[in-house]
């Protein structure tokens, strides 16, 4: 999968949120995202997270996304 792809799907899903995605490995399924976003204010860093999984559910699904490390900011 193309760290872009998941750039633009997080981006879409969560609008107004900065995104930065590596893949960790160089294979296309481990992958290291950071979102800030003003969605996560009042918000535990679990119920963060959740939000990040619901929106690449499919492709960790499918084994698109094999590992994915989530670093998340509320956004002031």
């Amino acid at each position: 999968m193309d760290p872009e792809e998941i750039h633009k799907i997080l981006v879409e899903k969560m609008a107004g949120a900065e995104v930065t995605v590596q893949d960790t490995t160089g294979t296309r399924d481990h992958f290291q995202v950071h979102v800030v976003w003003s969605g996560f204010k009042g918000k535990s860093l679990i119920e963060q997270h959740q939000a990040v999984n619901r929106s690449l559910a499919d492709f960790l699904e499918d084994g698109r996304i094999h590992a994915l490390a989530i670093k998340t900011y509320a956004l002031q």
